[in-house]
């Protein structure tokens, strides 16, 4: 059966304060391009001229709040994944009225060879804003303690290892009566503790939005080593777990799977996509390294992921700490999709009731009898 095309698809390549739109006929012939403000109100002719057409556009910083506010429109609307667009990025002729157009063409004949992504809601990227904030500022103070420890090693001086939140007292004990090295590091020493303080009060908020809008984050936070960042930069990055398939999938999700390049009896070895969202991605990581490490606890994870690292060498415990961050993911996403309590041990049960079975055949039946 042929599918039938769109009436009227318009392609946008996207600004930061103009857009550029090309608009295309069933037949594949242009019938309008031109410029649009980057405002609310700029797609606003459009939806009168065109209703209900086909939108196509790439993702970006503005393509959120456009795909949202072009639905309400009455549009159909498909947000692009750049990375897929090979016809886009490498092309010699590349320019913004080209964009457009060669987007329209592509959206024209096939949505799916747009690779379209679904972005989350206004409200979750909203709250999402917490946790950026508090990521730049942990970044921000990271590099001032740096630059601190630096600077003091220069005069003779050592600032022992300690916590970010208490740095600055560190410091000052250090530093004494140097006067001179006081004044000249004291503002910045300001800055970190103004910068914890900062960071402590949107804690609060993040533990406020798990324990008030995102009830789920308690199920996550029952793995040892997921807190309540990870927990809600997890949920608002999923947002809806209907929209991912297989649990397994979510790997590929958050871009933790290995990429491929087969070609014949070809087929290379490559490192994780690195797809989707790179901050959950990276938080996921320093939950394996804790699950793995010293502090670890006794769990099925932890046991897969020694399993994997007893292959020996460094690139085996790399790829050890991947591939606990994917199977944590997995597990995450599964606990939503059943409101499953975590149960630590739940895999080496299963081996065990298996070789039980294996032993005993008739031991299934028996308590299926008893129940």
């Amino acid at each position: 059966m042929k599918t039938e095309l769109p009436q009227i698809t318009i392609g946008v390549d996207l600004g930061d304060k103009t857009h550029r739109y090309h608009v295309l006929d069933q037949a594949g012939n242009t019938v309008g391009s031109g410029i649009l403000p980057n405002i609310r109100g700029g797609f606003d002719d459009l939806a009168e001229q065109y209703p209900g057409a086909r939108v196509a556009m790439e993702v970006g910083t503005h393509s959120p709040w456009i795909n949202e506010h072009l639905l309400g429109k009455g549009f159909e609307v498909h947000v692009a994944n750049a990375r897929k667009l090979r016809a886009i990025y490498e092309n010699e002729r590349k320019c913004d009225e080209f964009d457009a157009e060669m987007i329209a063409r592509i959206a024209r004949l096939d949505t799916k060879l747009l690779k379209p992504v679904t972005h989350i809601s206004q409200e979750a990227m909203t709250d999402r804003l917490v946790l950026g904030a508090r990521e730049q500022l942990v970044e921000a103070r990271k590099s001032l303690i740096q630059s601190v420890r630096g600077s003091v090693k220069s005069l003779g001086y050592r600032i022992d290892t300690c916590s970010a939140a208490c740095f600055g007292k560190k410091a000052k004990e250090v530093l004494g009566e140097n006067g001179a090295a006081m004044r000249a590091l004291g503002p910045m020493l300001a800055a970190i503790e103004e910068m914890s303080a900062s960071i402590k009060e949107l804690d609060g908020e993040i533990q406020r939005l798990g324990r008030e809008e995102y009830e789920i984050t308690k199920i996550f936070q029952q793995v040892t080593g997921v807190g309540p960042v990870t927990s809600l930069a997890y949920a608002l990055a999923i947002e809806d777990p209907g929209r991912i398939g297989k649990t397994r999938d979510v790997g590929a999700y958050l871009g933790i799977v290995p990429k491929r390049d087969q070609s014949g009896d070809s087929d290379k070895s490559l490192g994780i996509s690195k797809t989707g969202n790179g901050y959950v991605r990276k938080l996921l990581v320093q939950c394996a390294q804790y699950i793995l490490g010293a502090h670890g606890p006794d769990c099925d994870l932890r046991r897969f992921g020694l399993k994997l690292a007893e292959r020996g060498g460094k690139a085996a415990k790399k790829k050890a700490i991947v591939a606990v961050a994917r199977k944590l993911a997995v597990l995450m996403l599964s606990l939503w999709k059943t409101g499953e309590d975590y149960d630590p041990d739940r895999t080496e049960k299963r081996r065990e009731d298996k070789a039980a079975r294996r032993e005993d055949p008739n031991a299934g039946m028996e308590l299926l009898r008893a129940a």
